[in-house]
């Protein structure tokens, strides 16, 4: 309150205000009435409804708050002392104007001097008084106000009333009728129901959506008139929230019902007390709300989620659409066929008809895919997983596959002419097994048909609708993009399966030097084919070149790069390479390989192909049983004794292929006759942990095994170090090694002198006679008489001939130069020059190879099989 320049608005309790409408403080009779003064209501009054001063009654918090209200203290005389802002804000007049004023001039009503003087004395022993006048705002208009006055107070020697008011508000009421009609015919489903859980009101909603009477529902319960509707489930609801009094909100259900029992629904209900005005329970009160197309798209997006977990989990065509097949059964429907275009099942072509690709066949060539049914064996299929056939539903031809929308067939008639004359068979099988309704939902993916998938239901009792036509084709669009995927990647798998196994040897031979096993297990699928490779090349000499090498990556591409890799080492073996110059040359080739693209980025991208290549390559003599090893970034061989010690030769690792500008270098060990030599690709000991150690030492235990078949024992090992199909391909070579005893190798000094040439020609025609060769003794004779005139005529000495027995007769001249033999072409008048013409023309094939101390002329001839 402000000082003394406020005033209050207000009727003066002398009588110089208009009479207030309100309670008169003493009844009829004038006799005072009311609470006490200092009570908790001792501040309520006012007059009965219907009379001046009526209205509603004051609600006690209402009354006892009034720190909004407008103030102002009244003197017995009615002059205005005190005046609040809230005064100030109500009639809009500011204390100077008020202050010291008259309160009569703020009244808007006639006088009533009896009433106020009836106030005054009420107010004088000790009662309050609240009733409603009009006042007048400074603006003019007449307000209604709620009026309280306090006790008479002294300030001073003046008798002052402190006057509280507030602008009475229209207070908006619905009636009864109105509330009627909006439970009545809600949206929403209502219902009553009694401490036994029967029916004492419902809506016209609820008898709607429930499908049952009015009159049949009232007085009985739930569970009596819908139990297809988790009726006890509901009711245990109903039970723990007349127990608690907490209500449940947005419980969801699923059931079927009197108005629609042929089709489930939804439901969303709420439940809560009803309460009396003791707080006690009386009942309770349930809200539902069909909800089942908010269910049915939560629906349909959960199972499509889901089947991206389980339909596609791997790029296997069939796999991919029996995942389909098992996610839909019995999620969607009974009985699912898949079946798939002939073209997409098969890897060769495109692999499947392009929707736009112009005229198709009139019934597709399919093949049965996938089968999934509710009855164990699936009895209503007519054809099996792998048989031919061209399904459609009738009188659909062609072009639904092409580009058809689904097919929806609520109810499946086997008696219709269309399925008696075009599929009797499947006619018999829905009388038979009841199949009722059926969607056939053609698989399209990236403009490419690729099949159809048919769903039936069966057993359950509920027809297809437009619902699950949505999520069929969903889930169909969904596993057809992985059918479609998978066959891409057959296709690639394939071609690169193919190219790589036409560039591997079909025949590994060894000769009378080595017994050869080889065991090649391509990558898993999912992963691609890598790019491993291993050969085993005759040398000369009775010598085989062994050869093992891995190109890091997958694909086609990795396959590729193999086949240019093998077919380098063989071409710079047969040049007679020892390994460390083999390798250093291959590495040149990838770098060259690398450049051909011109610009230094694109190099760098070839480059990066090459740079996981490894590859290792030896050169064993079965003469000396000395075997020459030099690896480029490859695991080293393993080597087991005739006696079963294992041992892994040290030989340097050299960087991988394409690097550049690094050394390789060479390692030459002996080995044992019957000694076990294997190479290998790191997939093979890697294992799954990737511990090369552990597995190498597993791959020595396993080749360890005394007397085991060669072919057996690689066979064994690939299995036993990898059981399951790893990421990267897979290649071991076996060799047993053997040696040339001393009765198949022979040599002679040869003196540098034309006329040791019979001599030495003589002693070789001898020795291949004594072999049991001599139908080669006229051949052996001229090529041993050119190579040594030959030697003694342009070489150094010392020179050597040696004979060897093997698979084939073999002639070598040994001298010191390093000059290399040329080829000539002599003409008719050159007395000489035809020398290694006629090896070239006499011998099987002839060469020349390097050894430290010079160089070595040889020549081959075929031994003829015995008769």
């Amino acid at each position: 309150m402000e000082s003394a320049r406020d005033t209050p608005d207000g009727p003066t309790p002398d009588g110089s205000a208009g009479r207030p409408e309100g309670r008169a403080p003493g009844g009829s009779d004038g006799r005072p009435e009311g609470p006490v003064p200092g009570g908790p209501d001792g501040l309520r009054g006012g007059g009965r409804p219907g009379e001046p001063g009526g209205g509603r009654p004051a609600e006690p918090d209402d009354l006892l708050d009034a720190s909004t209200d407008a103030a102002a203290v009244v003197t017995a005389d009615g002059i205005v002392v005190g005046w609040t802002r809230g005064a100030e804000a109500l009639l809009g007049r500011p204390a100077g104007e008020v202050v010291g004023g008259s309160a009569a001039r703020l009244v808007a009503m006639p006088a009533d001097p009896a009433r106020v003087a009836g106030v005054a004395e009420r107010c004088r022993a000790g009662m309050g008084w609240s009733g409603r006048i009009r006042v007048r705002h400074r603006d003019g208009r007449a307000m209604d106000v709620d009026l309280r006055v306090s006790a008479s107070f002294r300030i001073g020697h003046d008798e002052c009333f402190l006057l509280s008011a507030r602008e009475q508000r229209q207070r908006r009421t619905v009636g009864q009728s109105v509330l009627d009609g909006f439970l009545t015919r809600s949206p929403i489903g209502m219902a009553v129901l009694d401490l036994d859980l029967r029916y004492v009101w419902l809506n016209d909603t609820l008898e709607r959506l429930g499908g049952v009477p009015r009159d049949e529902r009232l007085g009985r319960r739930l569970s009596e008139l819908l139990p297809g509707i988790q009726a006890e489930t509901l009711e245990g609801l109903m039970r723990k929230v007349l127990e608690t009094g907490t209500p449940v909100t947005d419980y969801e259900y699923v059931g079927w019902s009197w108005a629609d029992p042929h089709r489930q629904h939804a439901y969303s209900t709420s439940f809560f007390p009803l309460v009396d005005a003791g707080d006690s329970v009386t009942g309770v009160c349930y809200m539902v709300l069909d909800v089942t197309e908010r269910w049915n798209a939560r629906r349909l997006l959960s199972m499509v989620n889901e089947a991206g977990t389980c339909v596609g989990t791997t790029l296997d065509v069939v796999r991919t659409a029996q995942e389909l097949a098992d996610f839909a059964v019995p999620r969607l429907a009974d009985f699912v066929i898949v079946d798939l275009l002939e073209p997409v099942l098969s890897t060769d072509g495109h692999g499947a008809w392009l929707t736009d690709a112009g005229p198709a066949p009139a019934r597709p060539a399919m093949r049965r895919a996938a089968l999934r049914s509710v009855r164990e064996g699936c009895p209503e299929a007519v054809a099996r997983i792998g048989d031919r056939v061209g399904f459609l539903p009738p009188p659909h031809g062609m072009s639904l596959l092409l580009g058809g929308e689904p097919i929806l067939v609520p109810v499946l008639d086997p008696s219709d002419g269309l399925w008696q004359a075009e599929e009797p068979a499947r006619a018999e099988r829905i009388r038979q097994f009841g199949l009722h309704s059926l969607i056939s939902v053609p698989m399209r993916a990236r403009n490419t048909a690729l099949g159809l998938t048919t769903f039936i239901r069966s057993l359950n009792p509920v027809s297809f609708h437009a619902d699950d036509v949505l999520l069929a084709r969903e889930l169909v669009a969904r596993a057809a993009l992985c059918v479609d995927n998978a066959r891409r990647y057959t296709r690639e798998h394939t071609a690169a399966v193919t190219l790589q196994r036409s560039l591997l040897p079909d025949v590994l031979v060894g000769g009378s030097a080595l017994e050869v096993a080889s065991s090649y297990l391509p990558a898993d699928p999912t992963d691609g084919v890598g790019g491993d490779w291993f050969d085993v090349i005759p040398l000369s000499g009775a010598r085989v070149g062994l050869v093992v090498g891995d190109v890091v990556g997958h694909g086609i591409t990795a396959a590729a790069t193999m086949g240019r890799l093998r077919t380098a080492v063989q071409t710079l073996a047969d040049m007679e390479m020892p390994p460390d110059e083999l390798l250093a040359h291959l590495d040149d080739l990838v770098l060259r390989l690398s450049a051909e693209r011109g610009d230094e980025e694109a190099a760098r991208r070839t480059a990066a192909t090459f740079l996981g290549a490894t590859c290792l390559y030896a050169v064993y003599d079965p003469v000396t049983r000395r075997c020459s090893i030099a690896r480029a970034g490859h695991p080293p061989p393993v080597v087991v004794s005739p006696g079963g010690e294992v041992a892994f030769p040290e030989v340097p690792a050299g960087p991988p292929l394409g690097l550049g500008g690094m050394g390789f270098e060479t390692t030459e060990i002996e080995l044992a006759e019957n000694s076990l030599l294997g190479l290998y690709t790191d997939g093979l000991v890697g294992g799954a942990d990737r511990d090369m150690e552990r597995g190498m030492a597993r791959l020595g235990e396993l080749l360890a095994q005394p007397g085991a078949d060669l072919p057996a024992l690689c066979s064994s090992a690939v299995r036993n170090l990898v059981p399951v199909p790893q990421p990267d391909d897979i290649a071991l070579l076996l060799v047993r090694t053997h040696a040339l005893g001393a009765d198949d190798v022979v040599s002679w000094e040869v003196p540098v002198d034309p006329a040791a040439v019979a001599e030495v020609r003589g002693r070789a025609t001898r020795q291949v006679e004594a072999w049991g060769l001599g139908d080669l003794s006229m051949t052996t004779e001229l090529l041993v008489s050119e190579l040594v005139t030959n030697a003694i005529r342009y070489a150094a000495p010392p020179l050597r001939l040696r004979l060897l027995r093997d698979s084939r007769l073999t002639c070598e001249v040994s001298d010191a130069s390093s000059t290399a033999p040329r080829l000539r072409h002599a003409r008719s008048t050159d007395e000489g020059g035809r020398g290694l013409f006629l090896v070239a023309q006499l011998a099987h094939r002839w060469g020349a190879r390097y050894t430290p101390e010079g160089k070595i002329i040889w020549a081959e001839q075929e031994i003829p099989p015995p008769p």
